[in-house]
């Protein structure tokens, strides 16, 4: 398991106002994401190096928004007015993480305008919708690209602040949080408050940036 990458929910200015802000906070380029037909949202991309990635995601009115679970979590958030969603964890192979949880992985798909598709499965949204201290997982298929592979930064993920019980993330990934990353640093507070990820820390060439 390894940290993929963090999603951010629009703000009430939209997707696009929403990814301009955070990538020119981080000094980096945004790449227009797609839609994913399967969860009623779209996304920009913030690539990052060592293979993560800053998703900034918005719902789209349309039927399948309503229907799917990740839709479900993205209007929420919004509604609140926007924010961090939630971190997302990396895997081989789901298969394990589908008998423990007992409920199987959802495909999910989104392909580009020069023709590229990127292809994966996910699991854990109805975790994350939840208690959104917890992950929820992705197994990227062997034929689709990353959307990190548009990096062409220095720029990482640094540490992540989470509001919630290390115990219950550990239960919940089958180890503790920290094994998922060589790299990035996990800070848990207000174990007994609102659950959720609340900022994350990025190191740019100019320094700390927290959002």
């Amino acid at each position: 398991m390894r940290v993929d990458h963090v999603s951010y929910a629009a703000e009430g200015d939209g997707l696009h106002a929403t990814a301009e802000r955070l990538a020119a906070k981080l000094g980096v380029t945004p790449v227009e994401g797609g839609i994913h037909p399967r969860f009623g949202t779209r996304n920009v991309i913030l690539p990052l190096a060592h293979e993560r990635y800053v998703e900034i995601v918005e719902v789209l009115d349309h039927p399948s928004a309503d229907k799917a679970p990740f839709g479900q979590a993205v209007r929420a958030r919004s509604e609140l007015g926007g924010g961090w969603l939630g971190w997302v964890v990396r895997v081989e192979d789901l298969s394990n993480l589908e008998e423990r949880l007992g409920r199987p992985a959802v495909d999910g798909n989104r392909r580009m305008p020069d023709g590229r598709e990127f292809k994966w499965r996910q699991l854990g949204i109805k975790g994350l919708q939840s208690d959104p201290q917890l992950p929820y997982f992705v197994e990227w298929t062997s034929d689709s690209p990353h959307p990190s592979d548009e990096a062409a930064t220095a720029v990482t993920m640094k540490s992540l602040e989470i509001a919630g019980d290390p115990d219950r993330v550990r239960d919940w990934l089958g180890l503790p949080a920290e094994t998922t990353s060589s790299v990035i640093s996990f800070q848990f507070v207000a174990p007994h408050g609102t659950p959720g990820l609340l900022s994350v820390t990025f190191d740019t060439p100019v320094g700390d940036v927290t959002v």
